[in-house]
């Protein structure tokens, strides 16, 4: 799945948190490299949301659209979703990149480990079923960066809540290494491409203590809110509703959603904080509390 340099470049100065001309040059100059990184994505226990959300991307000018993206831009070597291969014509091509060492592993969904990690398993290769915590941990220690795409991947997210019987993990947790977090339940399709346009670069800046990038998760939403006090919308906050903006770091006020129509505030629904590691324990909490997802106005600590 060869994309053309010019389209990933393009994707990368149109987004709302786009490249700088510097960097988009340094980028041109790797993408120009016949030896540069490939990009291999699993899927593990996740609902396959940060795939949907990345391939919802549309924008008036070239590539149009994700597919675009995928098809002619950067080398995407495997996501079992989006490619053509199947079967063990699949598993070779996965086979060759770990082989190389020349890429970056992106890691959709949490990692089941009870059971030997038999209750997901990632692909069948010569007969063989390989379990997805298996694959993880084979590619991890070959990759050059492991980027984990979603709550899910980046701190276990939903799947792993409550009782989590499949013992669903981290990616980091599950592996030992230290992995690029890139959160959100989905993440943005523009942090994604953010993300493996810095890696490729080698410029992805300051990590929080979350794994996070600095320059996409620096700022807390509540400080970028257009309704924050003492703005003309502030009356209309929605700090008594539940909202997590206070204590959810990330850039939706700027990258927004939907192709930049639109953002969770816009739409008059309260920030449910779903980049930070405790998202889903603590909305689960009010859910059960309230009967609804926003019932408490008060913050809730893991």
């Amino acid at each position: 799945m060869r994309i053309s340099r010019r389209a990933f470049l393009d994707v990368c100065k149109g987004s709302a948190i786009g490249l700088g001309a510097f960097k988009l040059a340094q980028l041109g100059n790797v993408l120009a490299n016949p030896n540069a990184p490939t990009v291999v994505w699993l899927q593990g226990a996740s609902c396959t949301g940060c795939s949907v959300s990345f391939l919802n991307r549309i924008s008036s000018s070239a590539p149009k659209t994700a597919a675009d993206v995928l098809i002619q831009t950067i080398n995407l070597a495997y996501h079992p979703t989006l490619m053509a291969p199947a079967g063990q014509t699949a598993a070779d091509i996965l086979q060759t990149a770990q082989n190389s060492g020349n890429f970056i592993l992106a890691v959709e969904g949490g990692v089941p480990t009870a059971f030997g990690g038999a209750t997901c398993w990632a692909y069948s290769s010569n007969g063989v079923e390989v379990t997805f915590l298996s694959a993880v941990q084979a590619l991890a220690s070959k990759a050059k960066a492991v980027l984990s795409i979603g709550t899910c991947a980046a701190y276990g997210g939903i799947p792993s809540t409550s009782a989590n019987p499949a013992g669903i993990r981290s990616v980091s947790a599950a592996t030992g290494k230290p992995t690029l977090n890139i959160p959100g339940c989905p993440t943005h399709p523009d942090w994604i491409v953010w993300a493996i346009a810095n890696l490729l670069t080698n410029s992805i800046g300051s990590l929080d203590s979350k794994g996070r990038p600095a320059a996409l998760f620096g700022r807390l939403v509540h400080d970028q809110c257009p309704r924050k006090p003492p703005s003309e919308q502030h009356q209309n906050c929605l700090e008594r509703w539940g909202c997590q903006g206070k204590y959810t770091y990330g850039v939706c006020p700027v990258s927004r959603w939907n192709n930049g129509v639109s953002w969770c505030i816009d739409v008059n629904a309260p920030c449910i904080g779903c980049t930070e590691p405790t998202f889903a324990a603590a909305s689960m909490r009010r859910a059960s509390a309230s009967g609804n997802c926003y019932g408490s106005c008060h913050r809730e600590d893991d």
